[in-house]
């Protein structure tokens, strides 16, 4: 197969919930700021830019106006990009992050699954930074699937380890899925599995169908690790993501300059394994993700309550 008949997904995690400017000064804060990074990381081959809201202080958020003015600022300055949605929280009530989604309905959200510790653990300090239970359980998981097919929403399915790739089994057979199944292995995360190739591909080949079949799968790398796992992923076929959610640094303990620098990086890799990266057209169709249209006013004013949250 030629790389120009096998096409790499590249997503960039524009900006997770967690980490400030005073670690990284390219994470950003406002919708403007946000456009720009989504506009770097198209330019340089992304197809999908996976967003965690902030308030224009930086302060994480979970409110519809918050997203909805990221995604509008991100429209207005990219042609086109799949818009994914992160619905992961701690103490965040699913209705609230429910809410978001049938107020905007983004063309993907992720679902985190299976329950879990979930740290960071300091091996200088040999204390926890942060640790803390991630509830998903299959009642939680089933609640955000059926608001998904209701909505034309599809799921991005987050696995940090094998064990939670075996969950999709029951939801397939009770129908709440749909192929193609698109399924990210998670790796570097204090209680889930450890990030080697070995454990990546040991995941790849736990998919539904295997590795070859009809679904998508790829690796989201925690940490500057995440570079071997990028390039494990592109020789096996799989997607990759990466961005300022997942890693500051370049390959060389560079700190990224944006998540353009990340985007491009990750997208070398991919076409030195013979590949390159899917254009955002050939991402929708992969992923069976339509461009969708814009939510209508009739259709605001159909759930005033989530929409004027």
């Amino acid at each position: 197969m030629s790389r120009f008949e096998d096409p790499c997904i590249i997503t960039c995690s524009i900006s997770g919930a967690v980490a400030n400017r005073d670690q990284c000064p390219a994470i950003p804060y406002t919708p403007q700021d946000y456009a720009a990074e989504a506009r770097r990381a198209v330019d340089e081959g992304a197809a999908m830019i996976h967003i965690h809201a902030r308030t224009p202080e930086g302060i994480p958020s979970y409110e519809i106006e918050d997203f909805r003015a990221i995604t509008e600022a991100i429209g207005e300055g990219v042609d086109d990009v799949i818009v994914n949605y992160s619905t992961g929280a701690i103490g965040v009530p699913n209705e609230k992050r429910i809410a978001y989604l049938r107020a905007l309905r983004p063309d993907v959200a992720a679902l985190n699954m299976s329950s879990m510790n979930y740290a960071k653990y300091s091996a200088k300090r040999k204390e926890f930074v942060f640790k803390a239970v991630f509830e998903n359980s299959f009642d939680t998981i089933v609640e955000f699937l059926e608001a998904m097919n209701e909505l034309g929403i599809r799921p991005e399915h987050e696995c940090f380890d094998s064990g939670h790739v075996a969950n999709l089994d029951p939801l397939i057979d009770m129908g709440l899925l749909s192929e193609p199944l698109q399924i990210s292995c998670v790796m570097g995360v204090n209680g889930g599995i450890r990030p080697t190739p070995k454990n990546l591909a040991h995941m790849a080949d736990q998919i539904p169908g295997g590795p070859e079949g009809p679904n998508n799968w790829g690796v989201i790398g925690i940490g500057r690790g995440q570079w071997r796992l990028v390039a494990t992923a592109a020789a096996l076929g799989g997607n990759v993501r990466v961005g300022l959610e997942d890693n500051f640094y370049l390959p060389d303990g560079e700190m990224a300059g944006s998540n353009g620098d990340l985007i491009a990086r990750a997208r070398r890799l991919v076409e030195d394994v013979g590949r390159r990266a899917a254009t955002v057209e050939e991402a929708r169709e992969l992923l069976g993700a339509p461009r969708a249209e814009p939510v209508t006013r009739r259709e605001l004013l159909a759930h005033p309550i989530e929409s004027s949250e």
